[in-house]
Formats: structure tokens, C-alpha cells, sequence
């Protein structure tokens, strides 16, 4: 009984409701713009890295390795509270989407990276015999067909970003995670802090099934050619 009270009280859970949905809209709101954010510039990063010139391609190459091993919490961190000491500074909601934007554009430059390289070469030499040009045949040929591999992975990296959005709770930014430790603290009991963690598993159960779900699709599609 003393750990159902504890743990699971319902009057406390309803109570604390509120906070935790302003919570998940805090999170959601996190989650997709980093990955707006972050999978435009994953996408313009790859690009730069396959056809910019060289200067360009090595910074590309640089840039991807130092976001792929820059834990995000660390680079959350420095852009919160260290950026300040040379005068920019950046609300709890703007650092956070920055952190978890430049780590996802550089896991997406990759993941394009690879989806592009999949497809025939020979698809770029017969658009340009047919007089079309590179953006044209990238947006209308390479794209629509490299897809096709990239979704699954691509989608796996969007359900880890929305999971680290509870990092963003480190720099104060009142996601779901800051809103239940808040509320545990009023209430001097942990049951909102269960009830943030079921909320977690009720967005992301979805997300992670969607996610086997492609890449068992993808699977059948590989062996069916």
C-alpha cells in the first residue's frame, strides 16, 4: 500500500496533470523543430560534402565528425552557459533546439550521405545527357529514390532526438522532464515523475514501432529486387 501512495497516487497525478501537459507541448514543439531544423542542415551538409569543392567537402567532413562525437548534453552546456561569457546568449528553448539541431544534421548528413551514394551513378549521367540540370535531377531523380533507404534510419534518428529533448531540462527549459521534477518537488512525491515517464512511453512506443515497421519494409523491398 505504501508504495502505491508513493509511487502511484492518483490524486496527486491529477493534480500535477497540468504541468505535465504543458510539458509535452514544451517537448513536442523541442523535438520538431530540431528535427526541421536539424534535417535541413543534415541535408545541405551532405550535399557540401558530395559535390562542394574541396575546402568545402573537408570542412563538411570536419563538421560531421565533431557533432557525431560531441556528446549533446556537453554541447547543450557549452552553448548555455558558456556562449554567455563572450556576449551571445541564447533562451533555454533556442539552445537546446541548437543542440539538438547541429547533432541531428550531422547524423542526417550521414544518413543522406549513404541514401544518395545507393543509387546508380548512371542515373546523374542520363539526366545530364538529357540536358537536366543538378538541382533539378537531385530533387526529381536522386532524392525520390534514395528515400527509399534513407526513411528507416532517418526516423530512428527523430525518435532518439525527441528522447534527448529530456536533456533540455539540464539548461531549466520547462519540458516535460522540468515540469515533472517540478512538481514532484511541490508535492514532495515521485508519482509525477512516474507520470512523465508514461507519457514519454505513450508518444514514443509509436514512434519506435513506426521505426521496425520501416525498416521491415525496407528489408522485403532489398530482397524483392
Amino acid at each position: 500500500m505504501d508504495l502505491i501512495t508513493t509511487f502511484f497516487n492518483w490524486d496527486i497525478l491529477v493534480r500535477s496533470f497540468p504541468m505535465l501537459m504543458r510539458g509535452v507541448g514544451n517537448t513536442i514543439l523541442l523535438g520538431v523543430a530540431s528535427i526541421i531544423f536539424g534535417g535541413a542542415a543534415g541535408l545541405l551538409v551532405c550535399l557540401m560534402r558530395l559535390y562542394g569543392p574541396k575546402p568545402v567537402r573537408l570542412f563538411a567532413i570536419a563538421y560531421v565528425d565533431f557533432l557525431r562525437a560531441m556528446p549533446i548534453l556537453v554541447l547543450l552546456i557549452l552553448i548555455y552557459y558558456a556562449l554567455p561569457f563572450v556576449g551571445i546568449r541564447f533562451s533555454s528553448f533556442t539552445a537546446a533546439t541548437l543542440a539538438l539541431s547541429l547533432v541531428l544534421s550531422a547524423f542526417t548528413a550521414e544518413v543522406c550521405r549513404a541514401g544518395i551514394e545507393n543509387v546508380p551513378k548512371g542515373q546523374f549521367e542520363a539526366a545530364s545527357a538529357l540536358g537536366i540540370g543538378f538541382w533539378t535531377t537531385m530533387r526529381t531523380v536522386i532524392l525520390p529514390q534514395a528515400l527509399r533507404v534513407i526513411i528507416p534510419p532517418l526516423t530512428s534518428n527523430c525518435v532518439s532526438i525527441f528522447k534527448d529533448t529530456a536533456l533540455a531540462s539540464v539548461v531549466a527549459m520547462p519540458d516535460l522532464l522540468k515540469q515533472a521534477t517540478d512538481a514532484q518537488a511541490l508535492m514532495a512525491n515521485p508519482t509525477p515523475l512516474i507520470g512523465a515517464a508514461a507519457m514519454y512511453l505513450i508518444f514514443l512506443l509509436p514512434l519506435v514501432r513506426l521505426v521496425s515497421f520501416l525498416e521491415e519494409r525496407g528489408k522485403r523491398q532489398m530482397t524483392a529486387r
